[in-house]
């Protein structure tokens, strides 16, 4: 039976991407031939038509959790192989991509081991993931023109209070209930990681110069940057950075933040209305 090349993509694609396998795949298809798989995929004496497209199904899923093993690699050091391997496949089936682009094969696996039985005995790994997931989804994100000191300077001093700023696109703030940083940074410099600390925590994820960096925020900081997500004014920025220190001491530390977040390229202008 000669079918259309097209309907015989889809089918390949539906059985090599079904979740629980060809056998299962073939079990809810209905789209066979009436000559069944073997009038599309010719077997012999050593495979099946079935047993054919099974290798490539194998592929399918061993290429996305050689992937996902790049994406995730803090959190398949503290797994290890095999528990790594469980959980990605009961993930995939949970979520199976639905993007052509495989950048998104993991955006859920923070998600999914939220209630996943992994964190009885790693209760620190969603937020590990959540971590691992954001500096993807930072190096990912769009590019804004970063404020600079040069740009900083250029404005008199006596309109900084109105000016209104945003983080760039490529920044990002994360909540986290343990210090998983410290486990993401060992594994990148290859020390071994140490279980973390429970605290509650924002961690700053942000790319600059193509690098993607993170850092955890005190809660001034994180406070303040909240507000600049939102394109605060500077003035409004500056109550939120003085909150917690003397008066005195103030503006050396409103200088400072401002001077660390315009080094890492976090922070740009919100463009004035226009008036009609």
């Amino acid at each position: 039976m000669n079918l259309p090349l097209k309907h015989i993509q889809s089918l390949l694609h539906r059985l090599i991407t079904a979740p629980s396998g060809v056998a299962e795949g073939l079990a809810v298809e209905r789209s066979l031939p009436s000559g069944g798989l073997e009038s599309v995929i010719r077997g012999d004496d050593r495979l099946s038509p079935e047993e054919r497209v099974g290798i490539y199904a194998n592929m399918y899923f061993y290429r996305l959790l050689e992937i996902l093993q790049e994406d995730f690699r803090a959190t398949a050091a503290v797994l290890a192989e095999t528990r790594f391997h469980n959980l990605i496949t009961g993930y995939l089936i949970e979520y199976p991509p639905t993007e052509p682009s495989v950048i998104w094969a993991g955006r859920y696996l923070s998600d999914f081991l939220r209630d996943h039985p992994l964190r009885n005995e790693y209760p620190f790994v969603a937020d590990l993931a959540a971590l691992e997931r954001a500096t993807i989804d930072v190096f990912c994100a769009a590019d804004a023109p970063a404020l600079d000191a040069a740009a900083m300077s250029a404005i008199p001093a006596e309109r900084w209070a109105s000016l209104k700023m945003r983080t760039v696109p490529a920044a990002a703030i994360l909540r986290a209930e343990w210090k998983v940083a410290d486990v993401l940074r060992a594994v990148e410099e290859k020390r071994d990681w140490v279980v973390p600390t429970r605290s509650r925590l924002r961690i700053l994820v942000w790319r600059h110069n193509s690098l993607v960096s993170y850092r955890e925020l005190d809660d001034g900081e994180a406070d303040a940057l909240e507000m600049l997500r939102r394109g605060a004014t500077f003035g409004k920025v500056c109550e939120v950075l003085a909150r917690d220190v003397p008066e005195e001491r103030a503006p050396q530390e409103i200088n400072r933040r401002l001077a660390q977040w315009i080094g890492d390229g976090i922070l740009t202008l919100v463009p004035p209305k226009r008036r009609k």
